[in-house]
């Protein structure tokens, strides 16, 4: 409720309507089959559910109407004394505690069956007891059928009230009945409040917003009070005295002394001073309407005196305006958010906060070095100048006049150099040096190197001349001949040649030997390799590991080799051998236990799921699972 928007709460339905709302709520969120013949456990579970949702939605509805409703205690003060002028504080707060204790007794109420419902033994008494628990309910709520119309009353009287702000800046306009406030507020803002001949026309606060300053103020209409005691007055006087008492605003005192209003001047003077003890440290102005029909200077003597006499005594400032012919309409308007603003200002002076402000701020003061004056001084060049004149041809010729001279944008470039103030004028247009790793680079560029070039490209011509360049070309031609056939050469040419092989068979073989692994193969390879292809490689050959004979041939080799167990090649005795095998059995047991055929069987065998697709389906629910 910090920002006062009534039109958030939510609306408050009658009691039968909200016993509706409640019960067709837990109708649809509980089960709602139950059997005779389940386990007395899952009945009473049953209906202990039911009573404890309905509870929680009684709870949750109250909850949030009791949060949603402004507390008087906590609100503006001004909002506290409005609400209590158009509802009675008292009823509203009886209104609201029955609704409290209607919750808290709900509350004992389901506690007290779901303790009951605990010893229900049969289906029977535990339906019994879930229905005796509703019913006390129901009754509790109807009960409120008062309170919940008499708060859905407030609501909506509440969200029609305008959404003022009590710390903002405010114009507070006062005075009798049909002496022209709603007329100005209309003219100020962009508020449409209805005008009329009659006396209390406008009958509630009304609201309009405007911008001075760049600051946003809000204008506020009160409805006219009469000069009689404050017991006396009625609902739509107590909302002006209430924004006058409570809001820190300018107040703008309406008079009509044309007496149009139904009014004598006195009459009006004399509810100002009734009215005044509310304007306390507070900016006030005596506005005279109406002066196309009547000005001060137009009343008798007396009534003069009287003005001035409250202008004097009070220290009010009285302005005069005409909402007909728009005469100091403005000049009013500023006049009083000056004072405001300059007020608000004062006030924040003289509160405690700004001691904590004024210790952040240091006001820094240059100290005399000696005793010399040094007063501001004006140069006689800038005395002398005349004023600019854009129509005077000897003006002085500022940027834009050259530009426009120029060749205009996009055309003319701005001379950025010519303002510098250098010891030496010829220097403003020098090259800026180029530094690189903190070193100027022409220090390094040699001054004679146009003279070097030039000597270059006197030789060359002389040796063209003398046919230096015929014999060249031919023999770069020839280079690149040589080049092109050893790049083709070199691209069938092996990574490693075999003469950089250093180790023999022999070491090979000793050097594997000692790792644990046959070496058979690779003397029958390196035999089969020495010899030409002969009549028997077309012939199946007896082959032994063990064999050493050079009449194996290469395809003996390679048909034996391709035959081999791959599954226990590398390995170096049976030892490793079963130790492998048991390895494999053990990670192929969890895809066994799957009835996968490996590791990549992906394949789900179930794709009909029996409860969305069994033939016998009953009216219940189907994801029983």
């Amino acid at each position: 409720m910090a920002l006062y928007n009534f039109k958030r709460i939510q609306p408050i339905p009658p009691a039968n309507d909200f016993l509706d709302i409640i019960l067709s709520k837990t109708q649809r969120k509980t089960p709602t089959v139950i059997h005779k013949n389940y386990k007395i456990g899952r009945i009473r579970q049953f209906y202990m559910r039911k009573v404890k949702f309905t509870q929680d939605s009684f709870e949750e509805k109250l909850k949030a109407m009791l949060e949603e409703f402004p507390k008087l205690d906590e609100i503006h003060p001004f909002y506290s004394d409005l609400m209590n002028v158009l509802y009675d504080k008292d009823h509203y707060k009886l209104a609201l505690g029955q609704i409290n204790t209607a919750r808290h007794i709900i509350d004992q109420v389901a506690k007290e069956y779901v303790r009951l419902l605990k010893f229900g033994d049969s289906l029977y008494r535990c339906k019994q007891l879930k229905k005796a628990a509703l019913g006390r309910m129901a009754t509790i709520m109807k009960r409120q059928k008062d309170s919940l119309a008499y708060l859905e009353q407030v609501r909506q009287h509440l969200s029609r009230l305008p959404s003022i702000d009590p710390n903002t800046r405010t114009l507070l306009i006062c005075g009798y009945p049909n002496v022209g406030k709603s007329s100005f507020m209309n003219k100020i803002t962009r508020a449409d409040v209805d005008v009329q001949p009659y006396a209390f026309t406008t009958k509630s606060l009304f609201v309009g917003h405007m911008d001075y300053k760049y600051l946003r103020w809000q204008i506020i209409d009160t409805p006219g009070i009469l000069d009689h005691p404050l017991e006396q007055m009625n609902t739509i006087e107590m909302q002006s005295v209430t924004a006058l008492a409570h809001l820190r605003a300018c107040i703008m005192f309406f008079m009509d002394l044309s007496e149009q209003c139904g009014y004598s001047v006195k009459d009006q003077i004399t509810l100002y001073q009734n009215v005044k003890p509310l304007f306390v440290n507070k900016p006030t102005f005596i506005v005279i309407n109406k002066i196309d029909v009547t000005r001060p200077e137009d009343l008798p003597e007396d009534e003069q005196l009287m003005l001035k006499e409250i202008a004097e005594k009070d220290g009010v400032q009285i302005v005069k305006l005409s909402c007909f012919t728009d005469e100091g309409v403005m000049d009013v308007r500023n006049a009083a958010c000056d004072k405001l603003l300059a007020a608000r200002v004062d006030f924040k002076l003289r509160g405690n906060k700004i001691n904590d402000v004024i210790n952040k701020i240091h006001l820094a003061e240059p100290l005399a070095r000696d005793d010399i004056p040094r007063p501001p001084v004006i140069p006689e060049q800038v005395k002398g100048r005349s004023l600019y004149d854009i129509k005077d041809p000897t003006r002085r010729q500022l940027e834009r006049d050259l530009e426009a001279n120029s060749g205009g944008p996009g055309v003319y470039n701005v001379d950025l150099n010519k303002k510098y103030q250098l010891k030496n004028e010829g220097w403003k247009y020098d090259v800026v040096p180029e530094i690189m790793d903190g070193k100027n680079v022409m220090d390094f560029v040699d001054s004679d190197i146009a003279e070097k070039l030039d000597a270059l490209e006197r030789e060359e011509e002389k040796l063209t001349v003398e046919g230096y360049y015929d014999s060249a070309e031919e023999m770069v031609r020839n280079k690149v001949d040589i080049t092109h056939r050893a790049s083709k050469m070199m691209k069938n040419r092996p990574i490693m040649p075999r003469t950089a092989i250093t180790k023999s068979i022999k070491e090979v073989e000793e050097q594997l030997g000692q790792l644990g692994l046959d070496t058979s193969a690779i003397r029958a390879r390196s035999l089969t390799r020495k010899r030409k292809r002969s009549e028997t490689d077309d012939m199946d050959v007896d082959y032994s590991p063990s064999s050493t004979q050079g009449s194996r041939s290469k395809s003996a080799a390679r048909s034996k080799s391709a035959v081999r167990d791959r599954s226990v090649a590398g390995l170096a005795d049976i030892k490793q051998q079963k130790e492998t095998q048991k390895r494999k059995k053990l990670s192929q047991r969890k895809s066994n236990l799957f009835a996968k055929v490996g590791e990549s069987d992906r394949s789900i065998r179930v794709k009909r799921p029996k409860h969305l697709f069994g033939s016998k389906m009953s009216n219940g629910k189907k994801d029983w699972r």
